[in-house]
C-alpha cells in the first residue's frame, strides 16, 4: 500500500512538505481525521476529532482543558505524543511510525488571538506574505492579497499599516492572510478576544459569512458561548484533556452533562436518580418534572424560572426548597441572585428583576424559599 504525502522523510522523521490528496486506496473521506495525544508531566490531551470540509468545529472549555494544546498539536506546533494527524486523506503526523510534517509545510492557516500581523508591513503585504513564502512571484501574491481584501472590504486600507487598522479591521487582514495560502485547514484561535463589546457583535455576524463560504475544514477554539453558538455548526466540549460532551449548539444547550456547560448556556443543572416524573437530587430534595424517566438522569432549568420567596411558596410550583443566598449581582436587566440549598449545599442561581428583589427586601445571608414549576423544567437520562 502507498501513502499519499510521503516526501524527504529525515532522520528524525520530519519531512518538509506534503504533497497528494486523499488516499485512493483506503477511500479515506476529505476533512480532518485526528486523534491527538500530546502527554506531558502533569497532564494528558486525548481527543478525538472528525470534521468535514465546510464544516465549523469549536473546541470550549475552561482554562486548563486543552484546547490551546489541541489547537498547537493541529498546526504542528506542539508535537504528538500518541494518535495520528490526517487531513484530506493524507499523513501530516503519525508518532508511531516517526512520520511528521513540519508545521511551515502543512496545508495549515491560523489565526492567532492577537492577529500577530507584521507591524512593517502594509495589510496588503501582510497578506501576501503567505503566498510569497510558497514561492508565488511577488506580482501575483499581490494580486490575491488585493482580492481577499476586496472581498472583506478593505481595499480602502490595503496601503495602512497594522498599527493604522481598528480591531476589527485587524482580525479581517488577519483572516486574509490565513486563506491567502488557500489552506485545508484553518485553525482560529479566540478570534474575537481582542475586540471591544461593540466591534466584536459586528465582526462575530462578518466572521461567520467568511467561514460559511470557507469550503475547507475550520476549527475554532473559544471559551465564549455566544462566540460558539454563532460560528460553529458543531460543539466539542474538553475538560481535562478528554471530550465530555459533543454535538450542535442546540443540543449542547438543551442536555448539558457537566457543571462547566450547565454554566455555559446559563442553566441549573442537577444529577439525581428518576422514578417516573420524580428525580432525587438528594436526601430531601426530589424534583417533579414533566419527562418520565427510569435510572439515573440530568434535571436542568434556567434561572429566570427560579421564583424566590420569603415564606413557602403557595403556588403552581411542584418544587420549593430553601436555599441561603450567597451573592447578588447585576446581570443584564435583572438581578442575578446565587444561592446554596439550606439542607443539601447545591448551588442555585435565579434571575428577578430589580423591583422583585426590592419588594423581597433580599440581602446576602437571606434565608428564601426557591420555587420553579414542574413544567420549566427539562429531565434527560444521564
Amino acid at each position: 500500500m502507498t501513502r499519499a504525502g510521503r516526501r524527504d522523510q529525515g532522520a528524525d522523521g520530519v519531512t518538509d512538505g506534503v504533497t497528494g490528496a486523499v488516499d485512493q486506496v483506503t477511500g479515506t473521506p476529505p476533512g480532518l481525521d485526528a486523534r491527538l495525544v500530546v502527554e506531558r508531566e502533569a497532564f494528558r490531551l486525548d481527543i478525538g476529532l472528525r470534521v468535514a470540509p465546510g464544516e465549523v468545529l469549536a473546541l470550549l472549555g475552561p482554562n486548563g482543558a486543552g484546547k490551546t494544546t489541541a489547537l498547537r498539536a493541529l498546526a504542528g506546533l506542539t508535537p504528538l505524543t500518541g494518535g495520528g494527524l490526517r487531513l484530506d486523506g493524507v499523513p501530516l503526523e503519525e508518532p508511531g511510525r516517526r512520520w511528521r510534517v513540519a508545521p511551515e509545510h502543512r496545508p495549515v492557516g491560523v489565526i492567532f488571538q492577537d492577529y500577530l500581523l507584521f507591524p512593517h508591513l502594509s495589510a496588503l503585504d501582510n497578506v501576501a506574505f503567505g503566498p510569497r513564502c510558497q514561492g508565488v512571484p511577488k506580482a501575483r501574491a499581490r494580486d490575491r492579497a488585493a482580492e481577499l481584501l476586496a472581498r472583506m472590504g478593505l481595499s480602502d486600507h490595503a496601503g495602512a499599516k497594522p498599527r493604522r487598522l481598528s480591531g476589527g479591521q485587524a482580525q479581517r487582514v488577519a483572516l486574509a492572510r490565513a486563506l491567502a495560502t488557500e489552506p485545508r485547514l484553518l485553525l482560529l484561535d479566540e478570534p474575537l478576544a481582542a475586540l471591544d463589546a461593540r466591534a466584536r457583535l459586528d465582526v462575530r455576524a462578518e466572521l461567520r459569512r467568511h467561514l460559511a463560504a470557507f469550503e475547507a475544514v475550520a476549527v475554532l477554539v473559544t471559551h465564549d458561548p455566544l462566540d460558539a453558538m454563532v460560528l460553529a455548526d458543531r460543539l466539542m466540549v474538553v475538560e481535562d484533556g478528554s471530550v465530555v460532551q459533543e454535538g450542535t449548539p442546540a443540543e449542547i444547550a438543551r442536555r448539558p452533562r457537566t457543571d462547566y456547560i450547565a454554566r455555559l448556556v446559563g442553566l441549573n443543572l442537577y444529577q439525581g436518580k428518576a422514578h417516573g416524573h420524580l428525580v432525587t437530587i438528594a436526601p430531601g430534595l426530589t424534583l417533579t418534572t414533566t419527562e418520565k424517566l427510569t435510572g439515573p438522569a440530568f434535571v436542568a432549568f434556567p434561572p429566570s424560572a427560579v421564583t424566590l420567596h420569603r415564606d413557602r411558596p403557595d403556588s403552581s410550583a411542584r418544587n420549593a426548597w430553601q436555599a441561603r443566598i450567597t451573592g447578588m449581582e447585576t446581570h443584564g436587566d435583572q438581578i442575578r441572585v446565587a444561592l446554596t440549598g439550606e439542607a443539601d449545599g447545591l448551588p442555585l442561581a435565579a434571575d428577578l428583576t430589580t423591583v422583585a428583589v426590592a419588594e423581597l427586601g433580599l440581602d446576602t445571608g437571606a434565608l428564601v424559599w426557591a420555587g420553579v414549576k414542574a413544567a420549566q423544567t427539562h429531565a434527560y437520562p444521564a
